[in-house]
């Protein structure tokens, strides 16, 4: 493991902070081109990640930070500790503003945003990995188990490599959305974003040492259910606005001219 990946003039640059610039750049590159695809304007990409990243690290801290009440200390204030789900619910909302103010059309560019933000997420966990930042599993004697000896939160003991699993299955999740976004329209395709995401993070879930929370569930996997649920009413919505058509999305269902409001305005801008 290697927490530190080098440094300069004596300023240590964290593996992990790395992993999530890289996350983000390639968030930015993969909608720029998503956007393209979709007859939007992809310079948009940019500005829509950067500010997204913004208020999700803000919210995926703040997140964290709520967690570790009332046992809050200046460790906790760091670098790192952040919370998926924070920072998803603060990403989303800095992203819907930003939409809106854009005057687009929310499904499409919805849609556009699925398979970026699973391959992000997949960049992530591998930064979570590499820098063993505790996030891995419950001890195991599969042949694959990992130690973390130079983790930040170190261990010897064999455990689950979770943040490989996650990472491999966001990829794979990754693939479908592209794979569907050919052939679904954009509410319909972040609909099985929302599913098969939660899916994976709420079978992860089982492999890790979280403390329940709720029925014996852990706080990540009661939001990996919401997910669904949401996921689940949101592609119901969808099917039924399509005719009961399901998935197969009409010609030019999913371009910005589709939309009934004007679609350009560029005036304006870990658990």
């Amino acid at each position: 493991m290697r927490p530190i990946l080098f440094s300069i003039l004596g300023i240590d640059i964290q593996t992990y902070g790395v992993s999530k610039a890289l996350a983000a750049l390639a968030a930015a590159v993969l909608v720029a081109r998503a956007f393209e695809r979709r007859g939007i304007d992809r310079s948009l990409a940019y500005p829509l990640v950067m500010w997204a990243t913004v208020w999700g690290f803000a919210g995926a801290k703040v997140y964290y930070l709520l967690e570790r009440l009332p046992n809050l200390t200046l460790h906790d204030l760091g670098g790192m500790g952040f919370t998926w789900y924070g920072g998803l619910i603060a990403g989303a909302v800095a992203a819907v503003v930003m939409i809106r103010r854009w005057r687009l059309d929310l499904g499409v560019v919805a849609g556009a945003v699925a398979a970026p933000l699973s391959v992000a997420y997949a960049i992530g966990r591998l930064g979570c990995l590499v820098s063993g930042d505790g996030t891995y599993g419950r001890p195991t004697t599969l042949p694959w188990a990992m130690t973390f000896p130079n983790g930040v939160v170190s261990t010897n003991v064999p455990v689950h490599p979770t943040p490989l699993y996650e990472a491999i299955g966001a990829l794979a999740i990754a693939g479908i959305l592209w794979w569907l976004g050919r052939r679904a329209g954009g509410p319909a395709v972040f609909a099985w974003y929302l599913v098969l995401s939660g899916a994976a993070r709420l079978a992860v879930e089982f492999l890790r040492t979280n403390t329940p929370a709720v029925l014996g569930l852990t706080q990540p996997q009661l939001w990996a259910l919401a997910g669904m649920v949401g996921g689940v009413a949101l592609l119901a919505a969808a099917t039924r606005r399509s005719g009961g058509a399901g998935t197969p999305k009409r010609p030019g269902n999913d371009h910005p001219s589709a939309a009934q409001t004007p679609i350009f305005d560029t005036t304006g801008a870990d658990q």
